[in-house]
């Protein structure tokens, strides 16, 4: 046998890292677990699944731990020498993945959390709901970590597949329309997707995000417009699952139709990992197009952040599941500052800072305070016109549902709101993208008044006729265990990051990768 074929025959031979891949592997393993040990535990017992699947997570979240120091890659390529291509693997748990995978796997441990109520309360199949909640969660925690456009797609798809069956999981009715527009919608901006990695691959040869970046300006002339057609459809597939404008239109019936705790997972966990890999794609893979997606994405978080807005604004308190689409037009509103750090990664950074840290940096806060009010709206659900007296009724619930609005709105006290959203008007200064740092100020002005409407109702006395206004309702209602935990947690990492917004802001500075 020649040396050259020794090369080859070596290069299939694997070394996987298990401490780098352990925390999709542990959220994976866990969710094969619960399913199994559903179909031999008695009904009386199965509330046990959701406290093992909390475990779970927090196993998950222990194992990042040893990955805080330098990056480690796993499933790589020799070269034929015989060397490991670092450059070329398709696992890295670097800077940017770990904080990434911090974020998707804490937000799925708040979203256990409130699930375990809602679980119960809408008598859930506890086996199915907790399989195909970790089960999503593991392939959101892959995502950052995946480097080749091919693992992109299949982490993509693990954590939108069993998405769909959990949003089916409503038995009223409204499950299944609000699963079957998900699904339809999602599949379309996946063929779209596929589609455009077969372009770059045609005209790269490569399906690696270094390789192709490296290829990109050495592209024939004939095939510099099939790269470039499939760069843009590639980022059609992220841009959907992030709720960007025009892809946005399944979310209001998706998230009101679903369990209130599926709809706060896909509002926060299933949103990061979208926005991982879109950050992935654009910023390593297409690096050499920069100015044109740049551009693109500076458009698409213009009018996302604008049209998440209006659409908010026009919501009446007093509609059915207002209090669930008020926060689904937010979410798509918060989608729009999400992008605008990633657009200005393609123009660069005036002061050589990662504008990515912005995005990152805002999504971590982002996704404590929305999971926060998800975990109140989860308990009262309803009208916004429900809450109104709630401070009389549940004072400290009250207070936590105040201090959660008033974050996402970026007033004090919810003051690490004000500092994400500095941080992210920064970024766009910093990159000369003055008119969308205009539109983004202008953004914030108009999302008080719907924050600021729904946080007053807190306060006020309770209408004339209690019924009318669900006062009554909501001091009746005991909090569970979970949804108690859940609230403390979101609250306390709300109350510290905004004494101490070092502690998350300082992911803005320095380089994520490597």
């Amino acid at each position: 046998m020649t040396d050259l074929a020794v090369a080859a025959a070596g290069s299939l031979i694997q070394s996987i890292d298990w401490r780098a891949i352990a925390p999709p592997l542990t959220t994976a393993v866990v969710g094969l677990g619960v399913l199994v040990a559903d179909l031999f535990l008695p009904a009386r017992r199965k509330p046990l699944l959701g406290w093992v699947s909390v475990a779970g997570l927090v196993l998950a979240l222990l194992s990042l731990l040893p990955l805080r120091h330098g990056a480690r890659a796993t499933f790589c390529f020799s070269t034929v020498a015989g060397a490991t291509d670092n450059s070329a693997c398709s696992y890295v748990a670097d800077r940017f993945a770990v904080l990434f995978q911090l974020l998707v796997l804490g937000g799925a441990l708040l979203v256990a959390l409130i699930s375990v109520h809602t679980v119960e309360k809408n008598r859930l199949p506890s086996g199915e709901y907790w399989f195909l909640l970790l089960s999503s969660a593991a392939g959101a925690a892959l995502l950052p970590a995946s480097r080749d456009l091919a693992t992109l797609v299949v982490a993509l798809e693990v954590t939108s597949l069993p998405a769909f069956a959990l949003v089916g999981l409503r038995r009223d009715g409204r499950g299944g329309e609000a699963a079957l527009k998900f699904f339809l919608s999602s599949v379309a901006a996946t063929a779209v997707m596929l589609l455009g990695v077969s372009f770059v691959y045609a005209a790269t040869g490569s399906l690696q995000l270094t390789r192709i970046a490296a290829a990109l300006p050495g592209v024939p002339g004939q095939l510099k417009t099939l790269a470039l057609v499939g760069a843009v459809l590639t980022l059609v597939g992220f841009a959907f699952k992030i709720a960007a404008v025009p892809f946005h239109f399944w979310v209001p019936d998706t998230y009101a139709g679903a369990p209130i705790a599926v709809a706060a997972y896909l509002s926060v966990v299933s949103k990061a990992a979208g926005l991982s890999g879109l950050a992935l794609v654009a910023v390593v893979g297409f690096h050499p197009y920069g100015r044109t997606w740049g551009l693109a994405l500076a458009v698409l978080a213009a009018l996302t952040m604008t049209l998440g807005n209006a659409a908010a604004l026009r919501q009446r308190s007093d509609a059915p599941y207002s209090a669930v689409r008020l926060l689904a037009w937010s979410s798509i509103a918060q989608a729009g500052y999400l992008l605008v750090p990633i657009a200005a990664a393609g123009y660069g950074s005036a002061n050589g800072s990662d504008p990515l840290g912005a995005t990152l940096a805002y999504a971590l806060i982002y996704g404590v305070v929305n999971l926060g009010a998800f975990a109140v709206v989860s308990l009262v659900a309803g009208r916004i016109d429900d809450y109104r007296g709630m401070f009389a009724a549940r004072p400290a619930t009250a207070l936590a549902m105040a201090f959660f609005l008033l974050s996402l709105a970026g007033l004090p006290p919810g003051v690490i709101g004000l500092f994400g959203k500095v941080v992210v008007f920064r970024a766009a200064v910093d990159a000369h993208l003055g008119w969308l740092a205009v539109v983004m100020a202008l953004n914030v002005v108009v999302a008080l008044y719907y924050y600021l409407a729904w946080t007053a109702k807190l306060f006020l006395p309770a209408a004339a006729t209690e019924d009318a206004s669900g006062a009554r309702r909501v001091r009746s209602l005991p909090l569970p265990l979970p949804l108690a935990v859940c609230l403390g947690l979101a609250a306390v990492l709300g109350v510290v990051l905004s004494v101490a917004p070092q502690l998350v802001l300082q992911v803005a500075s320095g380089s994520l990768f490597g």
